[in-house]
This record gives structure tokens, C-alpha cells and sequence, in this order.
């Protein structure tokens, strides 16, 4: 691994050299591991510390504020926020803190069950193309570029109009629409598998089919495998908000941060723009953090990257 990092910064430092002038480049390139590497620890602890301290809000949301969620208020609608309401009231007056704990709970519930449905169906399609190969594989890789040409939001509002909104719709409507990337990340670790020496090893050994598969072939696949998962969360949660923002997700009564934001956008023509942008500024910064933790982790498993990085 060594003598591959030293090619990759020998090539980076010779190709950028010959365009911008070898000392600058050289110092920028001998430099950018160590800068990278500590950028991305603090950038790692600074959004594990606010995914830790937002999943730990909500579901001790009960118990730090122990009021009704869902409770209307006609006298104390589209309050600013203050010490007793910390992000103001809506055009209910129900608390818009509280709700958007509520409603990030919900969100990041269907964002976690759609992404491990959608890994489940995805998983098996690779494996079954992966494995067996031939026409199999070549008609579930067409079936999966055929739905991969389908724009993903159409298609999971024509999902959810056919079921009709529900948390089970909204959860068949994401995962049904992002299966696919985790199909072709099965197949071709499959693929590049097959044709190892312990996998010919184990055929010659008189290994079935079922047993190469289960034992030798997908305990590799699976740190890839997880991380897709990983990566479909944040993307899972957005697609929920949308679905909910466009009144075709989730029930109105059930608090999520599209509802939040579908509702509070009547109020900022008055004055409220805490109704819908606080939800919103939780649902980036989770979701942020998310992507920065699987963005780290992605390049742990990358041996390009982790060479750079020193790892």
C-alpha cells in the first residue's frame, strides 16, 4: 500500500506541476494530506456531535418538554420565538421546537426504514444478477436501467397516488424508486469476486452455488453494502420531505418536516418565517451531518483515499 500512495502523489505532483509550476504544487500537494486529514476528523466529530445530540432530542422530546405536540391554541398563534416557545408558534399556535423534534423523528424513521427496504430488494437483484449471470443478469440490468431512466420524484408520486398517502406508501415510494444504485454496487463487487482463487478454490472443494455465495462472496459485499445503505438515508429523508411538502406524503395531522414546512409557508407572507425555516434549518443540519459521516466512512474504504489520507 505504501508504494501505491508514493505513485498517486508522484503522479499528482508531476501532472499538476507541469501546468502551475512545480514549487507551489509540491508544497500544496505534500501538504494536502495532512490538511485533509485533519479537516476531515474535526469535520467527522463536529457532525457526529450534532447527529448525537439531535437523535438524542428527539426522542427525549417528551420528557423535555412535556406538552401535546399536536395541542391548538387559537390565543398564542404565530408567536416569535422566546424563552417559553424557543422557536416561536405557528398559525396554531402549537410550539414549532417541539414540532420539529417531533417531525424529525417521523422523517428520520421513513428515511431509515425506506433505505433498509430499498437495500433488502436491491441486495437481492445484484446478488441474483451477480451470481448467477448470463441472460438472468442481463434482464434485471436492463430492468434496473429502465427504472433508473424514470425521474425518481415522478415516480414516487405516482407510487403514493396509486396507494394513496400513508406512512406505509410514503416508505413502498422511496424504496421502491432507490434499490437501484445498491443493485449495481452488489453485482459488480460480485462480479470482481467470482473470479478470485478462493472462490475457484471453494468451487473445486465441491462448494455449492448457495454456499460460495453466503460464505464466500457476500462477507465482502457487506461493509459496501452497509455504506450504501448509509448514504441512502439522507437521500431518503429529503425525498419524504418533498413527497410531504407537495401534500402527497404523510397525513396533515402527523407531524414531519415537509408538513411543517407546507404549513409554515402561509406564514411568512405575515411576518413568520420561523414556522417553516426552523424545520428546515434541522432537517439540513441532520442531514449534513449524515452525509459527512458516510462521506468519511466512503473514504476509509476507499484504498486510493486512505493511502492519501494516511490512514
Amino acid at each position: 500500500m505504501g508504494g501505491s500512495a508514493q505513485y498517486y502523489v508522484s503522479f499528482d505532483n508531476e501532472a499538476v506541476g507541469k501546468l502551475q509550476g512545480e514549487g507551489l504544487v509540491k508544497c500544496l500537494t505534500e501538504r494536502r494530506p495532512a490538511i485533509l486529514l485533519r479537516g476531515g476528523r474535526a469535520g467527522a466529530g463536529m457532525a457526529a456531535a450534532v447527529l448525537v445530540v439531535a437523535v438524542l432530542a428527539c426522542l427525549l422530546a417528551p420528557l423535555l418538554w412535556p406538552l401535546d405536540q399536536s395541542a391548538v391554541d387559537l390565543a398564542r398563534t404565530r408567536l416569535a420565538p422566546s424563552p417559553e416557545h424557543l422557536a416561536g408558534t405557528d398559525d396554531l399556535g402549537r410550539d414549532v421546537a417541539l414540532r420539529s423534534l417531533y417531525g424529525l423523528r417521523v422523517s428520520l424513521l421513513v428515511g431509515v426504514v425506506a433505505a433498509l427496504v430499498a437495500t433488502v430488494i436491491g441486495g437481492l437483484v445484484g446478488a441474483v444478477a451477480g451470481s448467477v449471470g448470463g441472460r438472468v443478469d442481463r434482464v434485471l440490468m436492463r430492468v434496473v436501467d429502465t427504472v433508473a431512466a424514470l425521474p425518481h420524484l415522478l415516480l414516487g408520486i405516482f407510487i403514493v397516488a396509486m396507494l394513496r398517502p400513508s406512512l406505509g406508501a410514503v416508505v413502498a415510494s422511496i424504496a421502491l424508486t432507490h434499490w437501484l444504485s445498491t443493485a449495481r454496487i452488489v453485482r459488480s463487487e460480485l462480479l470482481s469476486l467470482r473470479s478470485r482463487p478462493f472462490v475457484d478454490a471453494a468451487i473445486s472443494g465441491g462448494a455449492s452455488r448457495a454456499r460460495v455465495l453466503t460464505r464466500h462472496l457476500l462477507p465482502h459485499v457487506l461493509p459496501r453494502l452497509a455504506l450504501a445503505t448509509t448514504l441512502m438515508v439522507p437521500h431518503a429523508v429529503w425525498h419524504e420531505t418533498a413527497l410531504s411538502f407537495l401534500g402527497l406524503g404523510l397525513p396533515p395531522h402527523l407531524a414531519s418536516i415537509g408538513n411543517m414546512i407546507n404549513d409554515g409557508q402561509r406564514s411568512l407572507l405575515t411576518g413568520a418565517w420561523w414556522a417553516s425555516i426552523v424545520p428546515g434549518l434541522a432537517l439540513v443540519a441532520v442531514t449534513l451531518a449524515l452525509a459527512v459521516l458516510t462521506g468519511r466512512w466512503r473514504d476509509r474504504l476507499d484504498p486510493r483515499v486512505r493511502a492519501e489520507l494516511q490512514l
